[in-house]
């Protein structure tokens, strides 16, 4: 085993050798050539090639390396397009704080049995500006990704709709909806096994219908519209892994736990006052 899977659990290491192809005795020629084809988009600043970090996107695009590369040059390329949402990337930025305090995204202690970490956006009011809920996603998942059984495992989305109004869903503008998929879809280096809507109106059918020819045909087949129907839910994460908001049979989740981690001791400054950040 190199050093670079030091903490995996064997069966972590298994599973990134039948699911990713990943293979220790080659991992570092593997990551040297990806750094190798940075010389090819001059026009990108990697402000990070470590090889720990290239390892994330051979492991996000199961090692192939031409397909690593491309997700590593899209995820700065990103960020260079759009430095007013990488402007301040901090837990502490305001608009990202107001998110974060408000439960987006909240993040589930324990994982599924899949070993996936769960996020969730619940609460009923979706009261900070989309594009800051859309950033302290980005960050979050930047924080969680550092953890190598992450980056193998990978990630679940649940986004429950109740009570979310035809007003803010106008809100959902085709920019801010490019963005979501740019940063989520084709620039960061996580792997997704599935995102599911629960409790969705219409007119977020609507909006899903709208976007979807822009989906990747491995995205479309992992979004899942449950409405009502949290039996379908179960059928794909155990009612163990959840909380009593989903069926599940954990304690209804405290949204703040994950804002706490992130925030520390700066949780406690509120920013309920601040109506900038309202919608």
């Amino acid at each position: 085993m190199t050093h670079l899977q030091a903490g995996l659990s064997p069966e972590t290491i298994e599973k990134a050798r039948l699911e990713l192809n990943e293979n220790p005795d080659i991992l570092h020629q593997d990551i040297q050539q990806v750094r190798d084809m940075i010389i090819t988009r001059p026009d990108i600043g990697f402000l990070r090639t470590d090889d720990a970090f290239i390892l994330r996107f051979l492991r996000a695009r199961k090692f192939h390396q031409t397909e690593a590369f491309r997700l590593l040059a899209q995820y700065f390329q990103y960020r260079q397009l759009n430095l007013d949402m990488f402007k301040n990337f901090k837990a502490d930025d305001p608009g990202i704080k107001r998110a974060l305090t408000d439960g987006f995204p909240g993040v589930l202690e324990n994982r599924d049995h899949c070993g996936r970490k769960i996020l969730l956006c619940l609460k009923k009011d979706w009261i900070p500006k989309h594009r800051n809920i859309l950033r302290a996603i980005l960050l979050s998942l930047e924080v969680l990704i550092e953890d190598q059984e992450l980056q193998i495992n990978g990630f679940i989305l649940i986004i429950d709709w109740s009570n979310f109004s035809f007003k803010q869903a106008s809100k959902l503008t085709p920019s801010i909806l490019k963005l979501a998929i740019e940063g989520l879809q084709d620039s960061f280096p996580a792997r997704f096994g599935g995102v599911h809507f629960v409790n969705q109106p219409w007119y977020i059918h609507a909006l899903y219908t709208l976007i979807k020819p822009f989906l990747k045909d491995k995205t479309r087949k992992r979004i899942f519209l449950h409405g009502n129907n949290l039996n379908s839910l179960h059928q794909l994460i155990h009612p163990e892994c959840l909380p009593s908001e989903f069926g599940g049979t954990l304690p209804p989740y405290d949204m703040g736990t994950w804002a706490r981690t992130l925030l520390g001791p700066d949780y406690t400054r509120s920013t309920l006052n601040d109506f900038s950040f309202r919608m």
